[in-house]
């Protein structure tokens, strides 16, 4: 079997190749999913708030490599909020399916916002226009329905590997 940082990167690869081919072309009102931000939004709802974390510093890097702002700012914008969403989600006491809908929207929409702002903060003026709330509503709202799905395939890819449990069994 694969271990289970193989199927995190596989997931990566997954949402860089739908977010590419797929949903860059699936737009409403001009705004597409952002799916590189739906990576560390999903493992931190499926395993806590180091994992979206960590996840999301590589998600960003990935990203980071075909933006045209500076090496690390979605590196750092996808940690925060991978920790974020994790540590909000690790107080829920029962996660029902609206509570994913509403932190996955929450999430995208504060990594649109914190992404502008961060961006900011190291002199890229451009990110920050009077567009801003209306594009992270939207990504908010296209990023939500994809987040069940997402959450399924990160509460897989961080699943422990059995084959590995029954060999230390014996």
């Amino acid at each position: 079997m694969i271990g289970h940082r193989l199927r995190i990167a596989l997931f990566i690869v997954l949402a860089f190749s739908l977010q590419g081919s797929l949903l860059g072309g699936v737009r409403l009102a001009g705004f597409a999913p952002d799916m590189m931000l739906l990576v560390p939004i999903a493992f931190g709802i499926a395993d806590g708030s180091e994992r979206g974390a960590v996840v999301g510093f590589a998600a960003g890097l990935v990203a980071d490599l075909f933006l045209q702002t500076p090496l690390g700012l979605s590196a750092l914008t996808f940690s925060l909020v991978g920790f974020g969403v994790g540590a909000v989600q690790g107080n829920v006491i029962r996660a029902a399916g609206w509570i994913t809908l509403l932190t996955a929207s929450v999430g995208s929409a504060a990594g649109v916002v914190g992404f502008a702002v961060l961006g900011l903060m190291i002199g890229q003026d451009q990110l920050i226009s009077t567009d801003l709330p209306l594009v992270a509503a939207a990504v908010a709202l296209r990023n939500a329905p994809l987040a069940v799905p997402a959450v399924r395939l990160a509460s897989w890819a961080v699943a422990p590997d059995r084959t590995l449990e029954r060999s230390y069994a014996r």
